[in-house]
């Protein structure tokens, strides 16, 4: 391996250096038994950025506009209060945030298809934190997720 390769494998990550070395990781999603693409498949980083966005603004127009009268620093905690209520209410019992549904996704639960509140509330919980959602695996899942057992997909 020349210097050319080195500094291109470090500079393309660790995944297409195993990838050129011979490893095959497969699609996102596979070792889950989700299809690549269409519904059921694992939500890109794009559309659940975006949902999340969605739903952030949503809830800070709520806190604004009903409960603070104002912009400040007990806006955004209100926010958030109100982000963790909705997510758990809608995730747990509809399995989607209004968001996710604007943005076509959905959370599932990996042995039944459909998430419990529960498992709703620990990933509302993780999620909040924001460390465990930005520590992805090599699905696109965050940590989140992971723990809680879910994954987001396509409609």
């Amino acid at each position: 391996m020349d210097k050319r390769q080195a500094i291109g494998s470090w500079l393309s990550g660790p995944r297409t250096a195993m990838e050129d070395a011979g490893a095959d990781f497969g699609y996102r999603g596979r070792q889950l038994g989700l299809p690549e693409e269409g519904p059921g498949s694992i939500a890109g980083p794009g559309r659940r950025i975006g949902a999340l966005a969605v739903d952030w603004a949503l809830c800070l127009l709520i806190a604004y506009g009903l409960i603070t009268d104002g912009y400040g620093q007990a806006t955004s905690n209100w926010a958030l209060l109100i982000f963790f209520v909705l997510s758990v209410l809608t995730v747990g019992t509809v399995g989607f945030t209004p968001g996710k549904r604007l943005l076509g996704l959905r959370v599932v639960e990996l042995g039944t298809g459909r998430v419990s509140p529960p498992r709703a509330l620990l990933r509302s919980v993780l999620l909040c934190l924001a460390v465990p959602a930005l520590i992805w695996d090599r699905d696109g899942r965050g940590l989140h997720d992971r723990l809680a057992r879910t994954v987001e997909v396509r409609l």
